[in-house]
């Protein structure tokens, strides 16, 4: 099945050179084979999406277009799980924002995307359903947690799909699999009807294959939402008539507190030569660093905040108000045996962990502390935006890792810096795209670019740029 990208198939799609309903009914066979392969829907919506063709009439760019939502959106009558036993039966009353903007373009779901357990983590190996496997090389991740969006987009199933990102959980799966993933600034898109982590770093983002087709879905899906109190009221931008390679008057900042970790020799002269495009590109670029003590607390901050958060989150999943039920004779038996049923057990101490940080003995020294020190983090980055545009760095130190491998040394520099850098951009709220800059051993890999807040029609641009330059667009890999 050939693979377009979002305006080229509008276009066949509205001339009638693609009749829609045999689009449609070849895409479906490329569903069933794709979903053998990669494991990737939670859901397929077969039914939805031909109600969804019936209705379109391919007046603008996103009529027709299929797409995938990560399970995590709630889809009014479609089953929501957020890959949790404890959601397996949830089916909301209502859509999340940004699906029922997308309904009015008339884009055509065809299915719910696999995800690491109520987003928490970053192989897409916790899913219910089990792990996503990676299109390029199915003995490999797809990454997470949104690693099932990104595998659909990555194999060529639909040109975009929707995820969330709260610590890289857009950004490093959209690595592994060869593709643009993009999060937006912190408020630019409203999160209503999202199932939360943790919401002061929680943002919608999306997959596509090529930067254009980002453009495109970002402006549709961002604006004021009054239901998310969150949502900014600033104007969006036409990201896509706005779109330019002309990036002469940028001024770029290399991060070298990340690039100086990398120790993969191929990937360290992958970066170097990016490096040296943008230069010929005409941008300003120039080495920037940020104190490696903060740099090293990345983790550990961001694993605080963020399981805090999500503690308090998801303390309605207690099978009374919301979540499977099981049996207890008491209100406290049904809520124990309900979580300990319904949870992973994964999941299950990052509560542990985010209740003991939240405890009233522990807050100051764990919560708070974590809060001061996400503070210095964000002061140290706007420095660097006080001279800067954008801020380049690698997307990771390595190619998708095999399904059954562990992590290496989790307190080396490499680790704790380099694989968890791309935090910065949901500490700060900052817009941040992760972009294809080439392959080792068959598989992608990636550069990041981050720009201040609400300066997506930068970030877009820098990429744009980068992207003709170096040529890695519209890729997937059906075979793998």
């Amino acid at each position: 099945m050939i693979q377009y990208s979002i305006e080229e198939l509008h276009d066949l799609l509205a001339s009638g050179e693609l009749n829609p309903q045999e689009y449609y009914d070849e895409l479906f066979q490329e569903v069933e084979f794709q979903q053998e392969r990669l494991n990737a829907f939670v859901t397929i919506t077969k039914d939805k999406a031909y109600d969804d063709l019936k209705n379109t009439q391919f007046d603008h760019l996103l009529n027709g277009i299929p797409y995938v939502l990560k399970d995590n959106y709630n889809t009014k009558g479609i089953r929501t799980t957020a890959s949790s036993r404890m959601l397996e039966d949830y089916t909301p009353i209502y859509n999340a924002h940004v699906v029922d903007l997308l309904t009015k373009q008339g884009v055509c779901l065809i299915g719910k995307a696999s995800m690491d357990e109520l987003a928490m983590g970053g192989t897409n190996k916790s899913a219910l359903t089990g792990p996503v496997y990676n299109p390029w090389d199915h003995t490999r991740i797809a990454g997470g947690s949104s690693g099932g969006s990104a595998a659909l987009v990555g194999s060529g199933v639909v040109p975009f799909a929707l995820g969330s990102d709260t610590g890289d959980s857009i950004r490093k799966p959209a690595g592994f699999c060869g593709i643009v993933g993009f999060k937006p600034t912190w408020g630019r898109i409203s999160r209503y009807g999202v199932i939360p982590y943790a919401s002061s770093l929680d943002t919608v983002g999306a997959f596509t294959r090529n930067v254009r087709d980002m453009a495109i879905v970002t402006e549709a899906l961002a604006g004021r939402d009054e239901r998310d109190m969150t949502s900014s009221t600033r104007e969006v931008p036409h990201y896509l008539e706005n779109l330019t390679d002309d990036i002469r008057h940028l001024k770029i900042a290399v991060l070298t507190s990340v690039s100086d970790e990398i120790r993969n020799p191929e990937i360290k002269a992958n970066f170097e030569h990016v490096v040296q495009t943008f230069k010929e590109l005409g941008a300003t670029v120039e080495d920037v660093t940020m104190p490696t003590t903060l740099m090293r607390t990345l983790l550990p901050t961001y694993t605080i905040i963020a399981n805090s958060e999500a503690t308090s989150n998801h303390s309605c999943l207690d099978g009374i108000k919301y979540g499977n039920r099981q049996a207890g004779q008491t209100t406290d038996d049904v809520m124990i045996h309900s979580r300990t049923h319904g949870f992973g057990d994964h999941i299950k101490r990052r509560f542990i962990l985010g209740n003991l940080a939240l405890a009233t003995e522990n807050q100051e020294r764990m919560f708070r502390k974590a809060q001061r020190v996400r503070r210095l983090i964000v002061e140290e980055l706007n420095k660097i935006y006080q001279d800067y545009d954008i801020i380049l760095t690698p997307n990771g130190g390595s190619i998708a890792p095999r399904v059954d491998e562990a992590t290496d040394d989790r307190l080396s520099d490499e680790y704790l810096i380099l694989e968890n850098h791309l935090s910065l951009g949901n500490f700060a709220g900052t817009p941040s795209l992760s972009l294809p800059s080439g392959f080792v051993d068959g598989m992608p890999i990636a550069v990041n670019l981050m720009g201040r807040l609400f300066e997506e029609q930068t970030v877009l641009n820098c990429a744009y740029a980068l992207e003709n330059a170096l040529g890695f667009k519209n890729q997937y890999s059906r075979e793998g």
